[in-house]
C-alpha cells in the first residue's frame, strides 16, 4: 500500500485538497464566463484579467470575486431573464392552440378575406380540437 494511504488524515487531507481544486476551477469558469460576457467591460480590460488570471489565478480571482462579484451576480440574473423571455416568446409563437387559430381567423374576417360564415367553421373547428385535447 503507498504511503500516502497510510492514515486517515492522508486520506482527510487528499479529498480536501480535490474539493478545493474543483472549487477553484468551478470560479475560474464562472470568472472567465462573466469575463467574456460583459459587454460594459472594454476588450483591454478583459484581456488584462485573463492575464492575470494565468499569471497569478488564485489572487486574481480572489480579486474578482471582491470587485466584480456584486455585478457577476446581476449579469447572470440578466441572462437568466433574457433567456425566459425568448423562451416564453419561442413557446408562445409555437403553441398557438385555439386562440391563436381564432384571433388568426379573425384578422382574416376583419380585412375581408373569408366571410362571416367562414370564420365561425373555422371558431368551431378549433374549438373542437380544444375540447378533444
Amino acid at each position: 500500500m503507498p504511503d500516502y494511504w497510510s492514515s486517515i488524515w492522508d486520506t482527510i487531507w487528499w479529498a480536501l485538497t480535490i474539493f478545493v481544486f474543483i472549487a477553484y476551477l468551478i470560479a475560474l469558469f464562472s470568472i472567465i464566463g462573466d469575463l467574456l460576457r460583459d459587454r460594459e467591460l472594454k476588450g483591454i480590460a478583459k484581456a488584462v484579467w485573463l492575464i492575470f488570471l494565468v499569471f497569478l489565478p488564485f489572487l486574481t480571482a480572489l480579486a474578482y470575486l471582491i470587485f466584480r462579484g456584486a455585478g457577476m451576480a446581476e449579469r447572470s440574473v440578466r441572462q437568466q431573464r433574457a433567456a425566459q423571455h425568448a423562451f416564453d416568446d419561442y413557446v408562445k409563437s409555437v403553441a398557438g392552440g385555439p386562440a391563436a387559430e381564432i384571433a388568426s381567423a379573425k384578422e382574416l374576417l376583419d380585412q375581408g378575406t373569408i366571410t362571416q360564415a367562414e370564420f365561425d367553421q373555422i371558431k368551431q373547428a378549433a374549438l373542437g380540437k380544444a375540447y378533444q385535447s
